[in-house]
């Protein structure tokens, strides 16, 4: 589905069947702490770029929200299945499924 800044992402999810207006991000998990997700971090979240760079079965993403200085991002870590190790760049992906 794309998101509302138009980058096609498998984890963003909109409801506006009927003058819905639900969308919530199923990557991204709320925490207890406040930090909640909103829309806007999906104008630079780093998932939809590494989904379309990478498409590897084996590798799993986590993302958090991270606040620096009243700035929100996201921050996405990936872990492979397969090798069973943390992908360090998850736009590559690791070095069992692709070697270089």
């Amino acid at each position: 589905m794309k998101t509302p800044y138009g980058r096609e992402c498998r984890y963003f999810y909109g409801d506006y069947y009927r003058g819905r207006n639900f969308e919530e991000c199923r990557l991204i998990q709320s925490k207890e702490d406040g930090r909640k997700w909103e829309p806007i971090l999906c104008k630079n979240c780093p998932v939809p770029a590494i989904l379309a760079n990478n498409g590897c079965p084996h590798m799993v993403l986590s993302a958090t929200i991270k606040n620096f200085l009243g700035h929100k991002s996201v921050r996405v870590d990936a872990y492979c299945t397969k090798s069973h190790q943390t992908v360090k760049d998850p736009n590559v992906g690791c070095d069992v499924c692709h070697s270089q």
